[in-house]
Order: structure tokens, then sequence, then C-alpha cells
């Protein structure tokens, strides 16, 4: 067994792990164009943002008795018809995810694999491996997902400080000073979705007892981490790969390139490149581990499956089965897969935990006292929501 301590530290990661995916290697492409002080200035307020409406969703989750997941929050809050908001987003969301990082794991192991083997395999055979490693770890529940995250966080880190080891001695100070502002509002949308970490918060309230410092700690710390990483990443690149002309930002975009590929390139070492597919497997195992885990425990929830084997089987099945369909008959549509999330991070992850938050302190049905309450007030929530609308209006007409 896993002691508190020691459960907090993971927790931590399991908060840093679902954060950090693929759209971090994404990140550059999109906010790349803006400059690296505008893309600065809208990932720190995202960071801020999205975890005010985490502690919002936290605050309702410790009033709830017993284990809780979204379905019940929502129907303890905003009734039916919240309920069914819930339900259509999450799944959209945590399917279209899961599905992304299923395909993304997918490419990597057989870019990594075919040329060691005698004869090409069928394309099936790839995400079938990866369905059968990432299901008996979900399986087997928070602890086993915790134990292999942190084993891929230690990759992530140690291949993060081959990066910063080879590339910052070749930063560019003079493309950093890059500005066009026009491009800044189209890049909320993928900077929204790598802050995207709300999911994992009803399995880690049960998996930490319910404490609340806690899980305040784990939800600043292991946001924070992602935030510092994303601001070094972000300076890394856009120090290295110009935004216009050949191996640049624009060029990424147009082709649908990784911008790690340039990164290699120009940083001219074959231990980047190395580095940069280690890197990019890490980042999505951890995503892959932190979204199947919450939508597995979502499912349970939302549909009162008991917690036996067989329930538990049949939750993992219905968890990663539509991801798999989707990995076998569209291979290339990790991008597609990506397209509308951020509408989806919008609604479930930003107003709709404002809103839970304002009935639960209206007095919604069947609550418990909790010693927790985000400060600020109706102001505050007033903002909340206003900043969620106006994300949302980004998020559709721009």
């Amino acid at each position: 067994m896993i002691g508190q301590g020691n459960r907090l530290l993971g927790a931590v990661l399991l908060v840093s792990g679902t954060t950090i995916g693929a759209g971090m290697l994404a990140l550059p492409i999109t906010t790349g164009l803006a400059g690296f002080f505008p893309s600065l200035i809208i990932m720190t307020f995202i960071w801020l943002y999205m975890m005010l409406t985490a502690f919002y969703l936290l605050e309702v989750n410790l009033r709830l008795k017993g284990e809780s997941n979204l379905i019940s929050m929502m129907r303890h809050t905003l009734g039916r018809p919240g309920e069914i908001v819930a339900w259509i987003t999450y799944l959209l969301l945590l399917y279209s995810l899961t599905a992304a990082y299923l395909v993304g794991c997918s490419q990597i192991i057989e870019n990594v694999l075919s040329p060691f083997l005698p004869a090409p395999l069928a394309v099936w055979v790839w995400p079938l491996m990866v369905f059968v490693l990432f299901a008996l770890f979900v399986y087997f529940g928070t602890e086993a997902v915790d134990l292999l995250n942190r084993f891929f966080m230690v990759g992530l880190a140690l291949m993060y400080l081959v990066f910063i080891s080879f590339g910052y001695p070749q930063l560019e100070l003079p493309l950093l000073a890059h500005l066009d502002w026009k491009y800044l509002l189209p890049s909320v949308s993928v900077v929204l979705t790598t802050f995207g970490y709300h999911v994992i918060i009803p399995t880690l309230t049960t998996y930490l007892d319910h404490n609340p410092k806690h899980l305040k700690q784990a939800i600043f710390i292991g946001s924070a981490i992602p935030f510092v990483i994303y601001v070094c990443w972000q300076l890394l690149v856009m120090g290295v790969v110009p935004a216009y002309g050949e191996y640049s930002l624009t060029e990424a975009a147009h082709k649908g390139m990784q911008v790690t590929f340039f990164l290699s390139i120009l940083l001219a070492n074959p231990w980047v490149g190395l580095a940069v597919r280690a890197f990019a497997f890490c980042a999505i195992v951890t995503s892959l581990l932190g979204v199947s885990l919450s939508l597995s425990d979502f499912l349970a929830d939302g549909l009162k499956v008991p917690r036996t084997h067989l329930g538990r089987a049949g939750v993992i099945l219905l968890t990663f089965l539509p991801p798999l369909f989707f990995a076998l008959f569209f291979p290339r549509g990790f991008q597609t897969a990506l397209e509308y999330a951020g509408i989806f991070v919008v609604i479930l992850l930003a107003l709709l935990p404002t809103l839970m938050a304002w009935s639960e302190r209206a007095g919604g049905r069947d609550l418990i006292d909790s010693e927790f309450r985000v400060p600020g007030g109706k102001i505050l929530m007033t903002l909340s929501v206003g900043i969620a609308l106006l994300l949302l209006g980004i998020e559709v007409f721009i």
C-alpha cells in the first residue's frame, strides 16, 4: 500500500502527467507565430483561470458523500439538464482525447519497433498492443496507474533535460523578439486543452481520502510544474526555430509536422532526435493514463457499475473500445481527434464547475459540510462565468 505522503506525491504527478501531453508538442506551432511574450501572457492567464475552475470543481466534490464523479456532482447541483450536458461534453472530450493518445502511442511504437522486425506487422497490431497494456493498468486502479505514471514522468523529465542541455546554448535571442498579436486568439484552443487536468480531480479526491489540504497542494503544484515546463519549452523552441522561412514554425503548421522534427534538424545532434521520440512517447503515455483512468471512473459512477471484477472489466471495455475503433479505422486521425477539444474543455472544465459551485452554495441537494471554499464570492464567480463565455465565443467564432 502507498502511504499518504507518498500518495500526495503521486497525486501531484498524476495532475502533471494528465496535463502534459501531446498538446505540448503542438503548443509552439499555435502560439509561436504570435511570439514568445504574447504566448507567455496567454499561458499565464489560462493556467491561473483553469486552476480557479479546478478549485471550484474540488469545492463541489468535497461536499458530496462517498466516491463521486462529475455525473453525481452535476446531478446534485444542476439537476437533470446539467447531468445531460455533462454526459455529452465529458464523453466527447475524454473519448476524443483517449483516441488521440491511443493513436499517438501506436504511431510512436510502430516507428520505433518496425525497423527491427523481420516483416512488417499489420496496422491493427499496434493499437491493439497499446489497448492491452493500458487497459490492464487501468483495470487494477489508481495505485497501479500511479506507479506506471511515475516511471514515465521520470522519463519525461530526463528527456526534457536532454532538450534543455543541448538546446539552450544555441538559443538565438533575436528570435524571441518576434511579435504578431493577431495570432494570439487562435492559439487559445490548444492552450486551454494543455491545461485540462480537471478530469482527474474526482479520482484524486478518493485517492487522498477527501483531504482538502493535500488536494489543494496536488492541484497547485501539479499544475504549476507543467506551466514552468511549458514556458521553458516555448523559450527553447521559439529561440531555435524561426517563425518564417525554411524549417520554421510556419512550415511546420502548413505541412502538419511536429516542431520537434525541425528542432532536431536545427540543433544538428542525433541525441536530440532520439530524445524527441522518447519525450513525445512519455508525454502521450502520461496523458493517456490520466485521461483513461478518469474516463473509467466517470463511466463506473455514471452507470452505477458494481465494483466487482466483472463490473471493472465491463467499464474497461467501455473506456477503451470506442477509442480503439477510432485508432484501427482512422490510424492517422491524431489531429482530427483533438480538433474540437477546446470547445469541450471550456464547457466541461471552465463553465460547468463554476455553475456547480454557484448552485452548491445556494443549497444543492444532499450536500455535506466542507471546510474548503474558494474565496471571492459571487463577484469572482460571475467573472469566471464571463471568462468562460468569452473563451467559448473565441473557440466557436475564431
